[in-house]
């Protein structure tokens, strides 16, 4: 087994970043530091990182989050903001972050404790659909709902082509609605509305690919069955 594979099923981080930590001579094999392309027998060799002894995780676990508004995608805040990692705060393993939401914003969060996992579903070959449903300021119009389906200039380049279902009319100055992208830009779907002359109120992220967030009520969290996951990385 390569040792970066071994590394990620060890809970340590993504393949990719764990090929870092070998070329920054943190990984030590047998008592050598370790090369890239190093191959290990888990069963025989001791790998050590930061001066601890890696062995494989028992189970890989996948959670599902209703992110509340306010909370911080991170384990620790410097700033004292309340941050998801408060919420799994007795959870033996290190988890991460399948994606992000900002701190404005709610909804349907992963998180897991195999770096790797995380790491391919996020990559770009799978395009995995994200829904949100938004509420913005203001009335948006049948010619910015087409806007925002053809896609939108933003700092960094055109958008891809989204889908957009108004659910509810114009309502009190504001427009309900339901945008579904499979890009993963930071703050992407508020830039979008804001390029078409929206602020949004209300980000709310209730789909991955055909993962649902369902009745989970906010701040609560489940485990993704193995059926579930399927849905998002089939080949997982």
């Amino acid at each position: 087994m390569r040792l970066q594979k071994f590394m990620a099923d060890c809970g340590v981080a993504s393949r990719r970043k764990c090929e870092e930590f070998i070329s920054e001579g943190k990984v030590i094999v047998n008592g050598s530091v370790a090369q890239i392309g190093t191959v290990i027998d888990p069963s025989a060799d001791v790998v050590e990182f930061n001066g601890t002894v890696l062995k494989p995780q028992a189970e890989r676990i996948v959670i599902m989050l209703n992110k509340p508004k306010g909370v911080i995608c991170s384990n620790f805040d410097p700033e004292g903001r309340k941050t998801t990692g408060d919420y799994f705060a007795n959870c033996p393993y290190r988890l991460y972050h399948i994606g992000r939401l900002d701190y404005d914003s709610e909804g349907l969060l992963l998180l897991t404790n195999d770096g790797d996992l995380a790491n391919r579903i996020m990559h770009p070959r799978y395009m995995t659909e994200k829904t949100y449903y938004a509420v913005c300021d203001g009335e948006l119009t049948k010619e910015q709902k087409n806007a925002l389906e053809r896609g939108v200039l933003l700092s960094d380049g055109m958008t891809a082509p989204s889908k957009v279902k108004f659910v509810k009319p114009v309502c009190g100055n504001r427009t309900s609605l339901q945008i579904t992208v499979h890009e993963g830009r930071n703050r992407q779907v508020r830039r979008m509305l804001e390029a078409v002359g929206h602020k949004t109120l209300l980000l709310r992220r209730i789909k991955l690919g055909k993962l649902e967030l369902g009745e989970l009520r906010t701040g609560e969290w489940r485990y993704v069955t193995p059926k579930e996951l399927s849905f998002i990385a089939p080949d997982s």
